[in-house]
């Protein structure tokens, strides 16, 4: 594939094109005169104040999709979105405007049929004359420009398709509006299309291995069995359904038993995987309790609180079915790790101002760009200054009642848990602040 020099690496090639055919035509001994190729846009090709010099010039005025190369895609990553999984090419298709400019009488004629003629000769720019156009000889190469040097790297000759050249016929209005937004006269003009030009990105991707077999061999035919339809709604393959944290809470918390429900859990080395993106997090826990095909359970232990910051996490299983010998990964659920309180309930005493100062303890810790507060009956409250990552708090309730709100603390949204839910109906835990 090419690279992003590949559009001036065409630009050169057509160029190089143009210069030769003149030579060999003799165009110059026909006209009298020098004759060049530019590459300039057509309101830079004759300086004001100065007399016009044959010559042609090559300007590139659009670039479009490949309509038939478009459905490639894009860029495609995997699940995590970490990973690219794909490099579709970004295919181009380059339209081109050759303009004749002299001061003599049919000299721009001559020199436009010559650049026509040349064009409908070789209407394929072979991976030949792609090379030779930009890999010029040692001693020739030493004397160009940095920027021509580099078109020597730019993979045009190595791509998948050829450059192929097709004329375009543009109306007299739609001539009229280039040569209008040029801001320069109009001079014998011809367009072209170059197509295709591959752009491809040289970011790695993630490689998938090859298909091996289709299935176990059929004995009767002889031939492997592929796909095997099973006449059931469920599918063959391990699926959660539906993260139950502890005590029907909707949140989970740390120390405590977290149950994945679904079909097909049941087999060896079962492993649940925690993914945050925002903390760039990809954490794996066994499955603990005995082996169950519509269960599987994971516990986050405290003492792992700094890997599981509070947040969203996506939660994956991976588990060998019995008869595998690979391990099979479920689908994708959400679960949200919240923080939980450990110094709750307390008694504060307001001070002279009638400010009740409280300080909480919690965990996992508050990260550096989380943001927290306390929710204290119907009041919010921002933390004091403090220094993340940390697991102490402290606040100050200006103008506090008496009396005993419960109290939550509420991390990027997130808030500890207040109420029982393994009651019918539910209770408030007895999280209160008693300030007197």
């Amino acid at each position: 594939m090419s690279n992003a020099l590949a559009i001036a690496g065409v630009t050169a090639v057509l160029r190089d094109r143009l210069n030769d055919g003149l030579v060999n035509h003799n165009v110059t001994g026909m006209l009298g005169s020098t004759v060049t190729v530019s590459v300039l846009p057509p309101d830079r090709v004759v300086v004001e104040g100065s007399s016009e010099a044959s010559q042609l010039n090559l300007f590139l005025y659009q670039v479009t999709p490949n309509t038939g190369w478009r459905n490639e895609g894009l860029p495609s990553h995997d699940h995590s979105g970490r990973h690219r999984l794909t490099n579709p090419p970004l295919a181009l298709d380059l339209h081109y405007l050759i303009s004749a400019y002299s001061g003599g009488d049919l000299h721009a004629e001559i020199l436009l049929g010559y650049a026509m003629q040349l064009m409908h000769e070789f209407p394929v720019l072979t991976r030949e004359m792609i090379r030779t156009a930009l890999n010029p000889s040692p001693d020739v190469g030493l004397d160009l420009p940095p920027a021509l040097r580099a078109l020597a790297d730019c993979g045009l000759a190595d791509q998948l398709e050829l450059l192929r050249i097709t004329p375009q016929f543009l109306n007299t209005e739609e001539m009229s509006k280039l040569w209008t937004a040029t801001l320069s006269n109009y001079r014998p003009t011809a367009a072209y299309q170059v197509s295709v030009v591959l752009i491809e990105a040289t970011r790695p991707t993630r490689p998938t291995l090859p298909v091996l077999t289709r299935g176990e061999v059929d004995l009767v035919s002889g031939r492997e069995r592929g796909v095997v339809v099973t006449p059931s709604l469920i599918p063959p393959l391990p699926m959660i359904e539906a993260v139950l944290p502890a005590d029907n809470q909707p949140v989970v918390l740390l120390d405590q038993a977290v149950t994945l429900e679904g079909h097909h859990l049941d087999g060896s080395n079962r492993e649940v995987h925690l993914r945050n993106e925002r903390f760039d997090i990809a954490e794996t826990l066994p499955a603990s309790a005995p082996s169950a095909a519509d269960r599987m359970v994971f516990v986050i232990p405290a003492a792992r609180a700094n890997d599981f910051p509070v947040g969203v996490y996506d939660v994956t299983a991976t588990v060998v079915r019995p008869g595998d010998t690979a391990p099979r990964e479920t689908n994708r659920l959400a679960c949200v790790v919240a923080p939980n309180v450990t110094n709750l309930p307390q008694a504060v005493v307001r001070d002279g101002n009638d400010d009740a100062h409280i300080t909480l303890t919690f965990t996992p810790a508050l990260q550096p760009g989380q943001r927290a507060s306390l929710l204290i009956g119907q009041v919010e409250v921002a933390p004091e200054s403090f220094v993340a990552p940390t697991t102490t708090l402290d606040f100050i309730v200006e103008d506090a009642e008496i009396g005993a709100p419960l109290a939550r603390l509420r991390i990027d949204g997130i808030d500890s848990p207040v109420a029982d839910r393994s009651t019918t109906p539910p209770s408030f835990y007895n999280y209160r602040v008693t300030i007197s």
